[in-house]
C-alpha cells in the first residue's frame, strides 16, 4: 500500500484475469475482507451485437439519454 492508497496486483493475477493498465476495478467490502473485481469495458459487453453497431455512436446515444434523464 502506497501513501496514496494504491496497491499492486501481482503479475500472475493480472495475467490470469486479463487486468491491464488503465482498467477500472471495483472495490467491495465482503464483511470478511476486501474484494477487487475487474469492471468490464462497455465494448466487451456487446456480445451478440458485436460488429453490428458503431460503438462510438452507441456510447454517444447513451450519454445523451443519461443527460436527458437527470432531474
Amino acid at each position: 500500500m502506497t501513501r496514496k492508497g494504491q496497491i499492486t496486483v501481482p503479475i500472475a493475477l493480472r495475467r490470469k484475469y486479463g487486468i491491464k493498465e488503465g482498467m477500472k476495478m471495483a472495490v467491495q467490502d465482503s464483511g470478511s475482507g476486501i474484494v477487487l473485481k475487474v469492471v468490464p469495458r462497455f465494448e466487451d459487453l456487446i456480445g451478440i451485437d458485436a460488429g453490428k453497431k458503431d460503438i462510438r455512436k452507441t456510447i454517444e446515444k447513451l450519454d445523451k439519454m443519461r443527460s436527458e434523464d437527470r432531474y
